[in-house]
């Protein structure tokens, strides 16, 4: 099964000529987030080669333009598409207004595959096929949730020990199904005995906020942790004042949290591709783990299961 994300915009508030609006497809085991998807995403989607049948929830992190300008033409599409699965629509509840002018901007005909999911509190979870999705208030003028994506643990069956009490065929989906089996000589092998937890992988998507507490809870030993970097250290101040990461704060939150692969993105007009090597630079003086920054149209596959 595939689990890649694919970037759609990497801009921040004002797109340039090489980086639409934010917009992001996390591909997952049948299941399609899209977070936060500005201005100009449906076309994005038709470049990067996914459709709207790919979407199984939408995410929204808040209520500025180029975070959600692109609702109602994704929405538009799932109805032309007649996308027949359920899609969820998850967005800070304050928003409800701005989420019903936007899921309703144009004359279309509508869907009913698509079901609202507010999200009020200090923490929400919503089971998401294979997956939990968590989402979290982070700090920034207007109410933002960033969100986060959960396999459960399982366990990794060990051969050799199956070989080892003549463990073959059904037999071993028995044991996984039910915890032990029952040989033909009366002995009772467990699933313990033949296999050791395999923790679930898991990735994170925070988006437009000053360093608080909401971040690190998502990013806590995540495989995959895209998160925004708008300025660079040198604005660290204006960064603050807007409610906003630094590149070098993205590496002190990857670093303290054990991510394994950072993704910075939504970044200011201000900066071209020739300063991308300046965001890596600050990020990695904290984090020495993988390092990417996104550009539009990438694939950016979750990394292989920890050993």
């Amino acid at each position: 099964m595939t689990r890649e994300l694919v970037v759609l915009g990497t801009a921040s508030a004002v797109p340039t000529r090489h980086r639409n609006h934010n917009g992001y497809l996390l591909l997952w085991d049948g299941q399609g987030f899209l977070f936060d998807p500005g201005e100009g995403t449906q076309r994005q989607m038709t470049m990067a080669g996914v459709s709207a049948h790919d979407v199984t929830w939408i995410c929204i992190t808040h209520f500025h333009g180029d975070h959600c300008l692109g609702v109602p033409g994704v929405v538009q599409r799932i109805a032309r598409d007649k996308v027949s699965h359920a899609v969820q629509a998850a967005y800070p509840a304050s928003g409800e207004t701005y989420w019903r002018r936007l899921r309703h901007a144009a004359a279309f005909a509508d869907t009913s595959a698509i079901t609202p999911r507010p999200a009020s509190g200090d923490v929400v979870q919503w089971p998401a096929g294979p997956v939990t999705l968590t989402a979290r208030p982070l700090s920034h003028p207007v109410e933002s949730y960033g969100y986060r994506v959960d396999e459960p643990d399982g366990r990794r069956m060990l051969p050799d020990e199956l070989a080892a009490r003549g463990i073959a065929g059904p037999m071993i989906g028995e044991l996984q199904r039910e915890g032990s089996v029952t040989l033909d000589d009366g002995s009772v092998v467990s699933l313990a005995d033949c296999s050791v937890p395999r923790p679930g992988q898991s990735a994170a998507f925070v988006m437009d906020t000053r360093l608080c507490d909401g971040v690190y809870a998502l990013a806590d030993r995540v495989d995959l942790l895209v998160i925004e970097s708008t300025f660079l250290s040198e604005e660290e101040a204006l960064a603050t004042e807007y409610g906003h990461l630094t590149a070098a704060q993205a590496g002190q939150v990857a670093r303290a949290c054990g991510v394994r692969r950072l993704v910075l993105t939504h970044f200011s007009e201000r900066y071209s591709f020739a300063d991308e090597p300046r965001f890596v630079e600050e990020a990695a003086k904290a984090f020495g783990g993988e390092i990417v920054t996104a550009r539009d149209l990438t694939r950016v596959p979750v990394p292989r299961r920890r050993p």
